[in-house]
């Protein structure tokens, strides 16, 4: 048996349960979990915002950990070492899956959303899942990477964003914290960051960016009058908002492209000819990453050019009164700053 944090019905407290041991099979690894992240996703969970079918489940799609015991088809990981799991598992069979686009897979799950999460001691998934963890990357570091940080370089390829190109940044959650980052890591030109939380417009300075307050004036004018009215290459919107989309648009220079990365209901207005089609601007949408993906980000991370510096986590247990304290906060504010379960040794 193991202890797991799950949710149980919607709209209320995640509960502890003492749950089976998950079996394996032959092509499958246990992990013991070391460090499982909080992300917005799960307090959209849990409210209900984004339905879940098959309750109870454990919550958790940001996980690291040591590999606990292997399949008898599993070649390529062994028992004890450290790995980060991608949340996307796939068919590896269907059109998309063959093509390379997991994230379209026809019978695709998300760990934690469609099949038990990272909130607990263990937690078994398919070998393809379990990425090395370089010793230079901690658990806390590597399970939050396999969100914000994967999305983030996601929506920079999709852009694609390359060495010199000036880049907006419509946000500084946990997204926008591994896309200006990542964007150095690409050797970018300037870097805007559009922010309204003076606390985050601090620590964007603070990190050699152009912070840009959208409290102050329009952040389009901002943008344009410091590029000599030129605009900028690649705008990345992290927001999900309408607002925040349409103004990632009417930042960019000529041939231009602004990645959509932030959920919304909401419908944006554009006017074709002056403001896409006359300069040759593009609108691209942005959906979780990619496999072929994660092996670049955890070298960024190994190699120092994506940091977590300690001030930049929080740790809780595993613990259901300190995860649905996390999930409260995050329902109220977003900022830079992570939550990651670490479950008692």
């Amino acid at each position: 048996m193991m202890k797991a944090v799950r949710l149980v019905q919607v709209g209320k407290p995640l509960e502890e349960a003492d749950i089976p041991t998950p079996e394996i099979g032959s092509l499958d690894v246990l992990i013991r979990v070391a460090a499982a992240g909080i992300c917005h996703s799960d307090a959209h969970y849990r409210q209900g915002i984004s339905k879940i079918d098959n309750l109870p489940l454990t919550l958790g799609h940001e996980i690291a950990g040591f590999v606990e015991q292997v399949g008898g088809d599993v070649t390529h990981l062994s028992a004890g070492d450290r790995v980060c799991v991608n949340y996307l598992v796939r068919c590896g069979s269907c059109e998309f899956c063959v093509r390379g686009l997991e994230q379209f897979c026809r019978s695709g799950q998300m760990i934690g959303k469609h099949r038990d999460g990272g909130y607990a001691e263990f937690i078994n998934v398919p070998s393809a899942n379990g990425f090395p963890l370089p010793d230079e990357i901690s658990f806390e570091a590597g399970a939050i990477m396999m969100c914000s940080s994967a999305t983030a370089l996601h929506a920079l390829n999709k852009a694609r964003f390359k060495a010199g190109e000036s880049i907006a940044i419509f946000g500084f959650g946990g997204l926008g914290f591994s896309a200006l980052q990542l964007a150095r890591a690409f050797d970018c030109g300037d870097i805007y960051v559009v922010e309204i939380n003076p606390a985050k417009l601090a620590s964007v300075a603070s990190m050699g960016a152009i912070a840009i307050d959208a409290r102050s004036a329009d952040p389009v004018e901002q943008i344009k009058n410091a590029t000599a009215g030129k605009g900028v290459d690649v705008a990345l919107e992290l927001i999900g908002s309408a607002k925040t989309m349409r103004q990632s648009v009417l930042c960019l220079a000529h041939l231009g492209r602004a990645g959509l990365v932030g959920l919304t209901a909401e419908s944006m207005s554009i006017r074709p000819y002056n403001e896409l089609i006359k300069r040759e601007v593009e609108i691209i949408g942005v959906s979780d990453h990619l496999a072929t993906e994660l092996p670049v980000l955890i070298e960024f991370g190994r190699s120092g050019k994506l940091r977590f510096p300690p001030e930049t986590l929080r740790v809780v247990d595993l613990d259901a009164v300190q995860i649905n304290a996390a999930l409260d906060a995050l329902q109220d504010s977003i900022d830079h700053v992570r939550t990651v379960i670490v479950p008692s040794k």
